[in-house]
């Protein structure tokens, strides 16, 4: 049995590198993917209950039209630019985001945003192990509530452990189902406020009530930090892409087409029903349509709870070189602990994402983009740094700027995006170390 364990446990470098989600190495052509199955999951991810719950959160500090509207499209589109940028240069490189750290930040330094990033992915997959207890049991603290989120962590945990290939299995029924119940859901509220006019008068009212009632720049940020982990992390499924207008549409469809409907409905149920989970309200119309919402949200959360515990696997395996699957277990088993407790924090969770995540992707961008000028061999990965101060001053000027911005020292909330501003600020920071810091030695 500990032979087996051992063996389980041991990396491999050969088999990881032949396998379909070769975590070591840049993909050869034949690991590359077609359109259809990259496109159908990217729908699938882009389908994740954050966007349910942050409409929620806007739906009640802003009126539905214009303001949510927009705030809610602006922060997508900055998502989605940023996760066009990011996920050209995994298309182009074929790397995944931990072989692009190693490029950018070195063999040590990688370290760095790789353990911040599959940190704050396990506490979102842990979010989303408890937002699957919550649909069911309709609480956070009872046994049901428990034994289902437990339930759901290790269900995520089997399906991811197949790799891509599992999310692809998983993500087509789920948009199939989730389309069909959030239209729905759409059309109920909008029916039980009286009709649209009486919506917007409904929203109106319920903005005026509310004692944090959110401003444009902080509504966007908002819902930047929902999902910019994704936009940064979007090379582990764009260096699938064979043709560059997939890599793009990648992001365009999770961001612009799939958050944004999503953000919309959770909007919508937060003004009408008081609640974005629309398996609240669902309930109220009979058991058949009760059981169709809980299933389309049990479906949102699967592929939510798939992708996001994809995405430090392949990092943690790739800087750390250890198995794919067995990282799959020591990331699922984690987040499954974790969100026992972390659910109700979510607002919370995205507010630190949108600081502190942006900047670490600065100095990829400004490396690939300014310094190698779009050139990449598979040679630069045989010579890097141990690492490059460089990156990681960026990355710190970058956080520290942003959470400056968000406490308002150095700008008020409406004058500028917090998670854009200390985006900028590593680049910048970024590009002028690079030029006078001195070049560390190779590692190899």
């Amino acid at each position: 049995m500990l032979d087996r364990l051992k063996a389980w446990w041991a990396y491999d470098a050969d088999s990881e590198r032949a396998s379909e989600d070769n975590p070591v190495a840049p993909l050869d052509d034949s690991q590359r993917r077609g359109a259809g199955p990259l496109l159908t999951l990217a729908f699938g991810w882009g389908f994740l209950v954050t966007g349910l719950i942050t409409g929620g959160a806007l739906g009640s500090g802003q009126v539905f039209w214009p303001d949510m509207v927009q705030a809610s499209l602006a922060g997508n589109i900055a998502n989605f630019i940023i996760g066009a940028l990011v996920g050209y240069i995994g298309y182009r490189t074929a790397c995944n985001s931990g072989l692009l750290y190693k490029l950018v930040y070195g063999q040590i330094g990688a370290y760095l945003p790789v353990l911040i990033i599959a940190l704050l992915l396990i506490g979102w997959q842990g979010i989303v192990v408890g937002a699957f207890g919550m649909a069911w049991a309709g609480d956070a603290d009872s046994t049901t509530f428990y034994v289902v989120a437990i339930v759901a962590g290790l269900l995520f945990t089997a399906t991811t452990y197949f790799g891509v290939r599992g999310l692809e299995i998983v993500s087509f029924p789920a948009v199939a189902v989730l389309v069909g119940v959030g239209l729905y859901a759409a059309w109920l509220n909008i029916d039980q406020a009286g009709g649209w006019d009486g919506f917007l008068q409904l929203s109106a009212a319920t903005v005026a009530s509310s004692e944090q009632p959110l401003g444009f720049l902080t509504a966007m940020n908002m819902v930047i930090g929902s999902w910019i982990v994704g936009a940064i992390v979007m090379p582990e499924y764009t260096r699938f892409a064979r043709k560059a207008w997939v890599a793009i549409a990648i992001p365009f469809i999770v961001m612009i087409i799939a958050q944004w409907f999503l953000q919309v409905v959770g909007a919508l149920g937060g003004v009408v029903s008081g609640t974005f989970d629309f398996t609240t309200y669902l309930r109220e119309q009979g058991a058949i349509i009760a059981f169709i919402g809980v299933v389309g949200m049990s479906m949102a959360l699967w592929t939510t709870g798939d992708a996001n515990l994809y995405l430090p696997v392949i990092q943690t395996s790739s800087v750390f070189k250890r198995p794919q699957r067995a990282m799959t277990v020591v990331c699922g088993v984690l987040g499954t602990i974790v969100g026992l407790n972390i659910y109700q924090y979510f607002l919370d969770w995205i507010n630190l994402l949108a600081s502190i995540v942006p900047p670490l992707i600065g100095p990829v961008i400004g490396h690939y983009y300014f310094v190698m000028r779009r050139r990449f061999s598979e040679q630069d990965l045989e010579r890097l740094p141990v690492w490059r101060p460089a990156a990681v001053i960026a990355y710190v000027a970058g956080a520290a700027a942003a959470v400056m911005n968000a406490e308002a020292i150095i700008f008020t909330p409406e004058t500028m995006v917090p998670a854009l501003f200390g985006l900028v600020v590593s680049v910048i920071v970024y590009l002028l170390a690079y030029a006078v810091l001195p070049r560390h030695s190779s590692s190899s």
